[in-house]
């Protein structure tokens, strides 16, 4: 069984962004990039499900810009077999993602996708869905464990009131939560290793996808400051200020 992830390149966790002067998007220039949190967790699970003999290849895919191809060889490095990049310069909404995966999925037939629930960059929890619909596929969201057993996933998922279990048939779309697991760290020799795998580069157009969004950003700013706390003397004082200059009550 093929598995199929999903890897997003974006401005690493750790770093603090700034919104351009111009206010048309997030500066990143000169700033340090990695994979996306949830993906790399998608990639560890893809992995592990191989290492149990689950799986026979594990194919890491990513949509973007040229240096996406150093988020798959980190991919392939974690213990991905090979990588597909789509390389476009173009700025990807998750329908547009989604249209990729779908024609990658029509190539390569995984019996399983999985990707992350989610990129720390725009937060749409979208792709995921997106792809199982349009590739008439079961989905089960916010993974926090699964398991592979006799043609169906068993994946026990977050909700609002504990946890639910799902089973369902594969082939299907999977999509991580942070409680999955913990990714391995990826070491010099694996690093090496990753640098002799196979990478394919496509074009949106060789996979029959048109990515342009009918989606325009307007403007982007950064949220207002927040003013420092205080400390009232008394329940008096503090449900006054609530009432009168916060206005909350």
């Amino acid at each position: 069984m093929k598995i199929l992830v999903a890897v997003k390149r974006v401005v690493d966790y750790n770093v603090k962004v700034r919104v351009k002067s111009d206010g048309t998007g997030v500066d990143i220039a000169n700033l340090k990039m990695s994979m996306n949190p949830f993906d790399e967790i998608a990639v560890e699970e893809a992995v592990r499900l191989k290492e149990k003999g689950v799986a026979t290849e594990v194919i890491a895919v990513s949509c973007g810009v040229t240096q996406c191809q150093e988020t798959l060889r980190t991919a392939m490095a974690i213990g991905a077999d090979r990588a597909i990049l789509v390389e476009t310069a173009a700025e990807l909404q998750p329908l547009a993602v989604a249209k990729l995966l779908k024609a990658l999925v029509d190539r390569e037939q995984p019996g399983l996708v999985i990707l992350g629930k989610q990129a720390i960059d725009d937060d749409c929890n979208q792709t995921g869905q997106m792809l199982a619909a349009l590739a008439g596929l079961p989905q089960a969201t916010f993974a926090s464990k699964v398991e592979v057993d006799d043609g169906h996933v068993s994946v026990t998922r977050e909700v609002d009131g504990g946890l639910e279990t799902l089973k369902i048939v594969l082939p299907a779309v999977v999509t991580t939560d942070l409680r999955l697991n913990e990714p391995r760290y990826v070491t010099l020799p694996n690093i090496m290793k990753a640098k002799k795998k196979t990478l394919e580069i496509f074009k949106p157009a060789d996979l029959g996808v048109d990515v342009s969004s009918s989606i325009k950003t307007l403007k982007v700013s950064e949220p207002p400051t927040r003013s420092a706390g205080i400390k009232v003397p008394d329940v008096a004082t503090l449900v006054s200020k609530l009432k009168n200059e916060s206005k909350v009550i």
